[in-house]
Protein backbone atom coordinates (compact mmCIF):
# COMPACT_ATOMS: atom_id res chain seq x y z
CA UNK A 1 0.00 0.00 0.00
CA UNK A 2 1.17 3.77 -0.20
CA UNK A 3 2.42 5.35 2.55
CA UNK A 4 -0.07 6.92 4.33
CA UNK A 5 -0.01 10.36 5.48
CA UNK A 6 -1.35 11.21 9.06
CA UNK A 7 -4.36 10.35 11.13
CA UNK A 8 -6.29 13.62 10.37
CA UNK A 9 -5.48 12.63 6.49
CA UNK A 10 -6.45 9.68 6.40
CA UNK A 11 -10.10 9.65 6.04
CA UNK A 12 -9.72 7.01 3.09
CA UNK A 13 -12.98 5.65 1.76
CA UNK A 14 -10.86 2.71 0.09
CA UNK A 15 -9.47 2.08 3.88
CA UNK A 16 -13.55 1.22 4.58
CA UNK A 17 -14.85 -1.07 2.34
CA UNK A 18 -13.11 -3.62 0.08
CA UNK A 19 -9.89 -5.55 -0.36
CA UNK A 20 -11.02 -7.60 -3.37
CA UNK A 21 -11.51 -7.73 -5.97
CA UNK A 22 -11.81 -3.57 -5.34
CA UNK A 23 -8.65 -3.17 -4.03
CA UNK A 24 -7.54 0.72 -4.12
CA UNK A 25 -10.37 2.44 -2.52
CA UNK A 26 -11.15 3.86 0.32
CA UNK A 27 -2.20 19.28 5.55
CA UNK A 28 -5.18 19.60 3.09
CA UNK A 29 -5.03 23.20 1.17
CA UNK A 30 -6.78 25.87 3.05
CA UNK A 31 -7.04 29.76 3.34
CA UNK A 32 -9.67 31.86 2.12
CA UNK A 33 -11.19 30.45 -1.31
CA UNK A 34 -9.77 33.32 -4.36
CA UNK A 35 -11.57 35.18 -5.93
CA UNK A 36 -13.10 32.96 -9.17
CA UNK A 37 -14.27 35.01 -12.30
CA UNK A 38 -17.20 35.08 -12.40
CA UNK A 39 -19.57 33.93 -15.90
CA UNK A 40 -22.49 34.93 -17.65
CA UNK A 41 -26.04 32.67 -16.48
CA UNK A 42 -26.11 29.77 -18.95
CA UNK A 43 -22.13 30.20 -19.85
CA UNK A 44 -20.87 27.07 -20.09
CA UNK A 45 -17.19 28.20 -18.05
CA UNK A 46 -15.86 27.85 -14.24
CA UNK A 47 -19.11 29.68 -12.69
CA UNK A 48 -18.17 31.05 -8.85
CA UNK A 49 -20.29 29.86 -6.74
CA UNK A 50 -20.34 32.56 -4.61
CA UNK A 51 -21.27 35.21 -6.71
CA UNK A 52 -24.26 33.05 -8.28
CA UNK A 53 -27.62 34.84 -6.57
CA UNK A 54 -30.34 32.84 -8.55
CA UNK A 55 -29.01 29.34 -9.08
CA UNK A 56 -32.59 28.45 -10.50
CA UNK A 57 -31.56 30.77 -13.08
CA UNK A 58 -28.51 29.46 -13.66
CA UNK A 59 -30.02 25.77 -13.89
CA UNK A 60 -32.96 27.04 -16.09
CA UNK A 61 -30.09 28.89 -18.53
CA UNK A 62 -28.09 25.41 -18.44
CA UNK A 63 -28.54 23.66 -22.14
CA UNK A 64 -28.76 20.18 -22.93
CA UNK A 65 -25.66 18.33 -23.82
CA UNK A 66 -24.46 15.11 -25.27
CA UNK A 67 -21.44 14.19 -22.97
CA UNK A 68 -20.74 13.48 -19.00
CA UNK A 69 -17.08 12.99 -17.47
CA UNK A 70 -17.21 11.17 -14.35
CA UNK A 71 -14.70 11.06 -11.73
CA UNK A 72 -15.02 7.54 -9.05
CA UNK A 73 -12.64 5.79 -6.98
CA UNK A 74 -11.26 2.62 -9.30
CA UNK A 75 -13.04 -0.72 -9.25
CA UNK A 76 -16.61 1.21 -7.54
CA UNK A 77 -18.67 0.25 -10.36
CA UNK A 78 -19.80 -2.61 -12.27
CA UNK A 79 -17.90 -4.12 -14.88
CA UNK A 80 -18.59 -6.57 -17.98
CA UNK A 81 -17.23 -10.22 -17.64
CA UNK A 82 -14.57 -8.98 -20.39
CA UNK A 83 -13.27 -6.61 -17.59
CA UNK A 84 -13.83 -3.49 -19.85
CA UNK A 85 -17.00 -2.32 -20.19
CA UNK A 86 -19.32 -0.86 -18.07
CA UNK A 87 -23.22 -2.23 -18.62
CA UNK A 88 -24.69 0.16 -16.45
CA UNK A 89 -22.97 3.27 -18.31
CA UNK A 90 -23.62 1.76 -21.81
CA UNK A 91 -27.55 1.50 -20.85
CA UNK A 92 -27.26 5.32 -20.03
CA UNK A 93 -26.00 6.10 -22.86
CA UNK A 94 -28.10 3.42 -25.03
CA UNK A 95 -31.18 5.27 -22.99
CA UNK A 96 -30.31 9.21 -23.10
CA UNK A 97 -27.95 9.48 -25.79
CA UNK A 98 -25.07 11.21 -23.38
CA UNK A 99 -21.88 9.23 -23.97
CA UNK A 100 -20.33 9.18 -20.65
CA UNK A 101 -16.18 9.31 -19.88
CA UNK A 102 -15.50 7.57 -16.84
CA UNK A 103 -12.43 8.51 -15.22
CA UNK A 104 -11.09 5.94 -12.14
CA UNK A 105 -8.94 9.10 -10.87
CA UNK A 106 -9.59 9.02 -7.25
CA UNK A 107 -7.37 7.55 -5.34
CA UNK A 108 -8.44 9.10 -2.03
CA UNK A 109 -9.95 12.25 -0.60
CA UNK A 110 -6.91 14.15 0.62
CA UNK A 111 -4.88 13.75 -2.66
CA UNK A 112 -8.51 14.70 -5.00
CA UNK A 113 -8.80 17.25 -2.76
CA UNK A 114 -5.03 18.60 -3.24
CA UNK A 115 -5.45 18.26 -7.08
CA UNK A 116 -9.33 19.95 -7.78
CA UNK A 117 -9.16 22.64 -5.26
CA UNK A 118 -6.42 25.02 -6.93
CA UNK A 119 -8.36 24.57 -10.97
CA UNK A 120 -11.59 25.64 -8.58
CA UNK A 121 -9.96 28.52 -6.20
CA UNK A 122 -8.49 29.72 -10.20
CA UNK A 123 -12.06 29.72 -11.51
CA UNK A 124 -11.00 27.38 -13.98
CA UNK A 125 -13.30 23.95 -14.73
CA UNK A 126 -11.75 20.60 -13.51
CA UNK A 127 -12.96 18.66 -16.30
CA UNK A 128 -15.45 16.78 -14.30
CA UNK A 129 -19.12 16.89 -14.25
CA UNK A 130 -19.45 14.72 -11.45
CA UNK A 131 -17.18 13.44 -8.41
CA UNK A 132 -17.56 11.07 -5.24
CA UNK A 133 -16.46 12.56 -2.08
CA UNK A 134 -16.54 10.72 1.19
CA UNK A 135 -18.23 12.68 4.09
CA UNK A 136 -15.71 14.21 6.24
CA UNK A 137 -13.56 17.14 5.81
CA UNK A 138 -12.87 17.48 2.41
CA UNK A 139 -16.23 17.36 1.42
CA UNK A 140 -17.20 19.81 4.12
CA UNK A 141 -14.16 21.84 2.85
CA UNK A 142 -15.66 21.59 -0.79
CA UNK A 143 -19.15 22.67 0.60
CA UNK A 144 -17.52 25.84 2.57
CA UNK A 145 -15.60 27.00 -0.33
CA UNK A 146 -18.56 27.05 -2.64
CA UNK A 147 -17.17 24.45 -4.89
CA UNK A 148 -19.94 22.94 -5.27
CA UNK A 149 -23.03 23.31 -7.76
CA UNK A 150 -26.53 23.37 -5.66
CA UNK A 151 -28.67 20.45 -7.09
CA UNK A 152 -31.88 20.89 -9.35
CA UNK A 153 -33.61 18.50 -7.10
CA UNK A 154 -36.88 18.48 -9.45
CA UNK A 155 -34.89 16.86 -11.98
CA UNK A 156 -33.95 13.64 -9.87
CA UNK A 157 -37.04 12.94 -8.69
CA UNK A 158 -36.11 8.90 -8.47
CA UNK A 159 -33.95 10.45 -5.37
CA UNK A 160 -37.30 11.19 -3.33
CA UNK A 161 -38.80 8.25 -4.49
CA UNK A 162 -36.48 5.67 -4.00
CA UNK A 163 -33.47 6.46 -1.51
CA UNK A 164 -33.29 4.71 1.63
CA UNK A 165 -34.52 6.66 4.27
CA UNK A 166 -30.62 6.94 5.39
CA UNK A 167 -29.18 8.38 2.74
CA UNK A 168 -32.06 11.32 3.12
CA UNK A 169 -31.06 14.87 4.65
CA UNK A 170 -27.50 13.86 6.01
CA UNK A 171 -25.80 16.16 8.40
CA UNK A 172 -22.88 17.06 6.47
CA UNK A 173 -25.54 17.95 3.75
CA UNK A 174 -28.74 18.96 5.24
CA UNK A 175 -31.88 18.36 2.47
CA UNK A 176 -29.07 16.95 -0.03
CA UNK A 177 -28.75 20.28 -1.39
CA UNK A 178 -25.28 19.52 -2.50
CA UNK A 179 -24.78 15.87 -2.48
CA UNK A 180 -26.34 11.84 -3.10
CA UNK A 181 -24.96 9.21 -2.09
CA UNK A 182 -23.36 6.52 -3.69
CA UNK A 183 -22.58 3.92 -1.55
CA UNK A 184 -22.48 3.79 2.12
CA UNK A 185 -20.91 1.46 4.84
CA UNK A 186 -21.07 0.66 8.47
CA UNK A 187 -17.82 0.88 11.08
CA UNK A 188 -18.68 -1.93 13.42
CA UNK A 189 -16.98 -4.55 14.84
CA UNK A 190 -15.54 -7.43 13.32
CA UNK A 191 -14.38 -11.00 14.77
CA UNK A 192 -12.67 -14.82 15.12
CA UNK A 193 -15.35 -16.70 17.23
CA UNK A 194 -13.17 -19.62 17.57
CA UNK A 195 -10.11 -17.26 18.28
CA UNK A 196 -12.24 -14.89 20.73
CA UNK A 197 -14.27 -18.09 22.26
CA UNK A 198 -17.73 -16.04 22.25
CA UNK A 199 -20.10 -14.13 20.44
CA UNK A 200 -19.39 -10.29 20.78
CA UNK A 201 -22.27 -7.37 21.05
CA UNK A 202 -20.38 -4.73 22.55
CA UNK A 203 -17.84 -1.67 21.77
CA UNK A 204 -16.77 -2.68 25.62
CA UNK A 205 -14.95 -5.93 24.04
CA UNK A 206 -12.68 -3.67 22.28
CA UNK A 207 -11.55 -3.52 26.05
CA UNK A 208 -11.74 -6.70 27.25
CA UNK A 209 -8.70 -7.82 28.91
CA UNK A 210 -8.79 -11.19 27.71
CA UNK A 211 -7.98 -10.00 24.53
CA UNK A 212 -5.35 -8.08 25.34
CA UNK A 213 -2.52 -7.76 22.52
CA UNK A 214 -5.42 -9.21 19.66
CA UNK A 215 -7.08 -6.21 19.47
CA UNK A 216 -7.51 -4.22 16.24
CA UNK A 217 -8.20 -0.10 16.33
CA UNK A 218 -8.32 2.31 13.40
CA UNK A 219 -5.86 5.07 12.59
CA UNK A 220 -8.15 6.97 11.30
CA UNK A 221 -8.85 9.54 13.62
CA UNK A 222 -12.35 10.12 12.84
CA UNK A 223 -13.51 6.27 13.14
CA UNK A 224 -11.78 6.37 16.60
CA UNK A 225 -12.84 9.09 17.91
CA UNK A 226 -16.35 8.00 17.08
CA UNK A 227 -15.94 4.52 18.55
CA UNK A 228 -14.71 5.92 21.81
CA UNK A 229 -17.90 8.07 22.22
CA UNK A 230 -20.22 5.23 21.16
CA UNK A 231 -18.57 3.36 24.04
CA UNK A 232 -19.22 5.65 26.64
CA UNK A 233 -22.77 6.33 24.88
CA UNK A 234 -22.41 9.81 23.22
CA UNK A 235 -23.58 10.31 20.11
CA UNK A 236 -20.80 11.25 17.87
CA UNK A 237 -23.14 13.37 15.47
CA UNK A 238 -24.06 15.64 18.16
CA UNK A 239 -20.86 15.34 20.53
CA UNK A 240 -18.60 18.34 21.83
CA UNK A 241 -15.38 19.05 22.47
CA UNK A 242 -16.03 18.05 26.31
CA UNK A 243 -17.15 14.64 24.56
CA UNK A 244 -14.08 14.55 22.41
CA UNK A 245 -12.00 14.69 25.70
CA UNK A 246 -13.93 12.25 27.33
CA UNK A 247 -13.31 9.43 24.67
CA UNK A 248 -9.78 10.43 24.06
CA UNK A 249 -9.37 9.37 27.97
CA UNK A 250 -10.82 5.59 27.34
CA UNK A 251 -9.34 5.15 24.30
CA UNK A 252 -5.76 6.37 26.03
CA UNK A 253 -6.86 3.89 28.85
CA UNK A 254 -6.82 1.45 26.31
CA UNK A 255 -3.95 1.93 24.87
CA UNK A 256 -2.05 2.06 28.44
CA UNK A 257 -2.70 -1.17 28.92
CA UNK A 258 -1.37 -2.71 26.18
CA UNK A 259 -4.96 -4.15 24.81
CA UNK A 260 -4.07 -2.47 21.26
CA UNK A 261 -2.00 -4.69 18.78
CA UNK A 262 -1.97 -2.18 16.25
CA UNK A 263 -3.73 1.00 15.10
CA UNK A 264 -4.52 -0.26 11.59
CA UNK A 265 -4.88 1.05 7.88
CA UNK A 266 -6.68 -0.91 5.52
CA UNK A 267 -4.09 -3.77 6.43
CA UNK A 268 -6.40 -4.62 9.93
CA UNK A 269 -8.27 -6.91 7.54
CA UNK A 270 -5.08 -8.99 6.66
CA UNK A 271 -4.56 -9.14 10.08
CA UNK A 272 -7.87 -10.61 11.35
CA UNK A 273 -7.80 -13.26 8.67
CA UNK A 274 -4.39 -14.80 9.94
CA UNK A 275 -4.92 -14.48 13.54
CA UNK A 276 -2.62 -11.77 14.66
CA UNK A 277 -6.37 -9.92 15.86
CA UNK A 278 -9.29 -12.17 16.85
CA UNK A 279 -11.26 -8.56 17.36
CA UNK A 280 -11.15 -5.28 15.62
CA UNK A 281 -12.49 -2.22 14.27
CA UNK A 282 -13.97 -3.38 11.27
CA UNK A 283 -16.00 -1.96 7.70
CA UNK A 284 -19.02 -4.37 6.64
CA UNK A 285 -17.40 -4.69 3.05
CA UNK A 286 -14.57 -6.19 4.50
CA UNK A 287 -15.78 -8.69 6.37
CA UNK A 288 -18.55 -9.62 3.31
CA UNK A 289 -15.47 -9.46 0.99
CA UNK A 290 -13.42 -11.62 3.68
CA UNK A 291 -16.17 -14.08 3.74
CA UNK A 292 -16.49 -14.30 -0.15
CA UNK A 293 -12.84 -15.46 -0.23
CA UNK A 294 -13.78 -18.38 2.04
CA UNK A 295 -12.63 -17.10 5.53
CA UNK A 296 -16.14 -18.59 6.49
CA UNK A 297 -15.17 -18.03 10.35
CA UNK A 298 -15.16 -13.93 10.71
CA UNK A 299 -18.15 -12.00 11.69
CA UNK A 300 -19.71 -8.57 11.33
CA UNK A 301 -22.01 -7.31 14.47
CA UNK A 302 -23.65 -3.81 14.88
CA UNK A 303 -22.56 -3.27 18.63
CA UNK A 304 -25.46 -2.62 20.72
CA UNK A 305 -24.37 0.83 21.08
CA UNK A 306 -24.45 0.95 17.42
CA UNK A 307 -22.13 2.04 14.89
CA UNK A 308 -21.31 4.74 12.62
CA UNK A 309 -22.20 4.92 9.08
CA UNK A 310 -20.25 6.58 6.24
CA UNK A 311 -21.16 7.55 2.62
CA UNK A 312 -19.67 8.18 -0.14
CA UNK A 313 -21.74 11.28 -2.40
CA UNK A 314 -21.98 12.65 -5.52
CA UNK A 315 -21.53 16.08 -6.37
CA UNK A 316 -21.45 18.45 -9.28
CA UNK A 317 -18.35 20.91 -8.92
CA UNK A 318 -18.44 24.86 -10.22
CA UNK A 319 -17.50 24.85 -13.78
CA UNK A 320 -18.97 21.77 -14.94
CA UNK A 321 -19.90 22.07 -18.58
CA UNK A 322 -22.52 19.88 -18.78
CA UNK A 323 -24.66 19.47 -15.18
CA UNK A 324 -27.53 18.30 -17.13
CA UNK A 325 -26.17 15.68 -17.53
CA UNK A 326 -24.83 14.86 -14.37
CA UNK A 327 -28.13 15.40 -12.91
CA UNK A 328 -29.28 13.19 -15.88
CA UNK A 329 -27.17 10.10 -14.33
CA UNK A 330 -28.54 10.50 -10.91
CA UNK A 331 -31.65 10.17 -11.85
CA UNK A 332 -30.55 7.24 -13.87
CA UNK A 333 -28.83 5.35 -11.13
CA UNK A 334 -31.57 5.87 -8.17
CA UNK A 335 -33.65 3.14 -9.36
CA UNK A 336 -33.50 -0.58 -8.18
CA UNK A 337 -32.60 -2.00 -11.84
CA UNK A 338 -29.35 0.29 -11.93
CA UNK A 339 -28.99 0.37 -8.63
CA UNK A 340 -28.86 -3.25 -8.47
CA UNK A 341 -26.85 -3.87 -11.59
CA UNK A 342 -23.98 -1.69 -9.80
CA UNK A 343 -24.70 -3.12 -6.71
CA UNK A 344 -23.93 -6.46 -7.72
CA UNK A 345 -19.94 -6.26 -8.10
CA UNK A 346 -19.38 -3.28 -5.17
CA UNK A 347 -21.37 -4.80 -2.83
CA UNK A 348 -21.00 -1.99 -0.53
CA UNK A 349 -24.73 -0.85 1.41
CA UNK A 350 -27.10 0.13 -1.65
CA UNK A 351 -28.70 3.13 -1.63
CA UNK A 352 -31.90 2.08 -2.99
CA UNK A 353 -33.71 -0.57 -1.11
CA UNK A 354 -35.54 -1.81 -4.14
CA UNK A 355 -32.72 -2.71 -5.60
CA UNK A 356 -32.44 -5.84 -3.59
CA UNK A 357 -35.72 -7.72 -5.34
CA UNK A 358 -34.15 -6.62 -8.52
CA UNK A 359 -30.66 -8.37 -7.54
CA UNK A 360 -32.40 -11.28 -5.99
CA UNK A 361 -35.06 -12.05 -8.81
CA UNK A 362 -33.52 -10.75 -11.91
CA UNK A 363 -30.01 -11.06 -11.27
CA UNK A 364 -30.53 -14.06 -9.29
CA UNK A 365 -27.56 -13.74 -6.84
CA UNK A 366 -29.10 -14.57 -3.84
CA UNK A 367 -25.97 -14.32 -1.72
CA UNK A 368 -25.76 -10.66 -2.32
CA UNK A 369 -29.25 -9.96 -2.03
CA UNK A 370 -30.13 -11.40 0.92
CA UNK A 371 -26.51 -10.23 2.69
CA UNK A 372 -27.29 -8.27 5.95
CA UNK A 373 -24.23 -6.42 4.75
CA UNK A 374 -25.29 -5.33 1.75
CA UNK A 375 -28.73 -4.66 2.56
CA UNK A 376 -29.33 -4.22 6.23
CA UNK A 377 -32.52 -4.64 7.91
CA UNK A 378 -34.15 -1.48 8.85
CA UNK A 379 -33.35 -1.93 12.15
CA UNK A 380 -30.11 -2.44 12.12
CA UNK A 381 -30.20 1.29 10.17
CA UNK A 382 -31.81 2.40 12.58
CA UNK A 383 -28.92 1.98 14.76
CA UNK A 384 -26.35 4.02 12.86
CA UNK A 385 -24.93 7.42 14.21
CA UNK A 386 -23.38 9.74 10.89
CA UNK A 387 -19.78 11.09 11.77
CA UNK A 388 -19.67 14.40 13.35
CA UNK A 389 -19.70 17.17 10.40
CA UNK A 390 -17.30 19.89 11.74
CA UNK A 391 -18.40 23.12 11.42
CA UNK A 392 -14.90 24.91 10.52
CA UNK A 393 -11.00 23.96 10.43
CA UNK A 394 -10.91 25.33 13.85
CA UNK A 395 -13.12 22.91 15.20
CA UNK A 396 -11.51 19.86 13.03
CA UNK A 397 -8.25 21.03 14.07
CA UNK A 398 -9.41 20.57 17.74
CA UNK A 399 -10.72 17.04 16.81
CA UNK A 400 -7.53 15.88 15.21
CA UNK A 401 -5.24 17.38 18.23
CA UNK A 402 -7.23 15.04 20.68
CA UNK A 403 -6.91 11.97 19.06
CA UNK A 404 -3.84 11.76 17.33
CA UNK A 405 -1.66 11.48 20.10
CA UNK A 406 -3.55 7.88 20.49
CA UNK A 407 -2.37 6.84 17.21
CA UNK A 408 0.93 8.61 16.83
CA UNK A 409 2.14 8.52 20.81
Amino acid sequence: MTKMSPPDEQRLAFLRGLTQPRISRGDFMRGAAASLAAMALGQAGAADAATVTDWHAWWAAQKPTKEFVFANWPLYIDVSSNGKDHPSLDAFTKQTGIAVTYDEVIQDDPSFYAKVAPVLKSGQPTGYDMMVITDGWYLTELLLQKFLVPLWRAKVPNFDKNASPSVKNPPYDPGNKHTMVWQSGLTGIGYNPKLTKREINSFEDLWDPAFAGHIGMFSDTNELGSVGMLKLGINPTTSTPADWTKAASVLREQKDKKLVRQYYDQSYINALENGDIWITMAWSGDIYQANSKGFKDLKFVVPKEGCSIWHDNMCIPVGAKNPLSALAWMNYYYTADVAGMIEDYVNYICPVPAAKDYILNVIKDPDVANSPLVFPPESELARTHEFRAFKNYAEYKKWVDIFSPIVQG
